[in-house]
């Protein structure tokens, strides 16, 4: 009995106790980043070709559906079997081997299905490949568009400044270093709020730590998968139709996409802080219910700015998983949530050791 009143006793804090914990737990946190900050620069270079590749891609395809749009001229003008020479529009990728703008091999054209194409006349060594004849040229394009190449002039991120390159792996490796550290930061938010909880309520640290570190990790992974390679494409499809030769900064690129992960793994924490409210007692699912409204608008509020266009494609790209999670959240709550007990009953409660 006297072990539960010094518990509750311990639960007062003064001010500057207040202060003291915090600044203990933010040099716990800033160490943590530091230390990950100097391992994730040992893989800087990976990290940036790993974060690279959405844009890099969505690049691909767009010069590749330029070169569809340039490259296409009525077949019905041949005769079945007549013999060309046709230039490749724009750079492609055939087995692995770059063909260069320019590149002319003759063709003729033949009907497959009723369906009029061109193929090569004779064999074509590619490198150490050497592609039969009659092979199909849309063949060729369509596995060249799934193709990913760092060293294309095309798809390459530019630097603007002798030092961007160092200051870019600075900065991958201290965002990486903070994604890296988010378990352990949890903890460190954790740790502060602690002693203002009661000790049945202090042992949900498991499970709210694996549940932000996966949330975390399942926003991030919808940002690089899902969200951003949509808004990129949207926005080069703009540039491809525009006629416009994308020249991307890749600072500014890496500032994007990171801000971008690291907000959607934040914006994906709405399960775990609802699960932490339910538990002790200050969210109840028919509160969320009645509030579901205003829920949306701020979920939309938060979409806007996290959209990098205005449009309402992307928008809603942002805001449909935000949506699904407030309602998974309700669920959470209501399989998990408890009531608030109020001082009186949590000293009765503890009398009878059921806390």
């Amino acid at each position: 009995m006297s072990n539960d009143m010094e518990e509750r006793e311990g639960l007062q804090m003064s001010f500057l106790d207040h202060l003291d914990e915090l600044r203990k737990r933010l040099i716990y946190s800033v160490a943590s980043i530091g230390v990950a900050f100097v391992l994730c620069f040992s893989f800087s270079e990976y990290i940036f070709k790993f974060l690279s590749i959405p844009v890099i891609k969505q690049l691909q395809i767009a010069n590749s559906k330029q070169q569809v749009a340039y490259g296409q001229f009525n077949l019905d003008q041949l005769q079945e079997g007549e013999v060309i020479d046709y230039t490749f529009t724009q750079e492609s990728v055939v087995n692995g081997v770059k063909i260069a703008l320019g590149t002319t091999v003759p063709v003729k054209k033949i009907s497959k299905a009723n369906k009029p194409e061109l193929v090569l006349v004779r064999p074509w060594g590619v490198g150490r490949n050497l592609l039969p004849p009659e092979t199909s040229i849309h063949k060729i394009l369509e596995e060249g568009e799934s193709k990913i190449l760092y060293d294309d002039i095309n798809n390459q991120l530019v630097v603007s400044t002798v030092t961007s390159p160092f200051m870019i792996y600075m900065l991958v490796s201290l965002y990486a270093g903070i994604a890296l550290a988010i378990p352990f930061l949890f903890y460190q938010v954790w740790a502060f709020v602690s002693p203002g909880l009661y000790k049945h309520e202090k042992r949900y640290i498991v499970p709210v730590l694996v549940m932000a570190t996966v949330f975390f990790a399942l926003g991030a992974t919808f940002a690089y998968r899902i969200a951003f390679p949509a808004a990129c494409s949207y926005l080069l499809g703009w540039a491809t139709a525009g006629g416009f030769r994308t020249l991307l900064n890749a600072e500014d690129y890496m500032n994007f996409i990171i801000i971008i992960m690291l907000g959607l793994g934040i914006v994906f924490q709405i399960p775990t802080i609802a699960f932490i409210l339910g538990r002790i007692g200050l969210l109840t699912p028919r509160m969320m219910l009645r509030s579901w409204r205003y829920a949306v608008v701020v979920i939309a509020i938060i979409s806007a700015l996290l959209t990098p266009t205005p449009d309402a494609f992307n928008m809603i790209m942002f805001a449909a998983p935000m949506i699904g999670l407030y309602f998974l959240s309700i669920g959470i709550v209501w399989f998990f949530g408890k009531p608030r007990h109020r001082e009186e009953e949590v000293n009765a409660l503890v009398e009878t050791k059921k806390i």
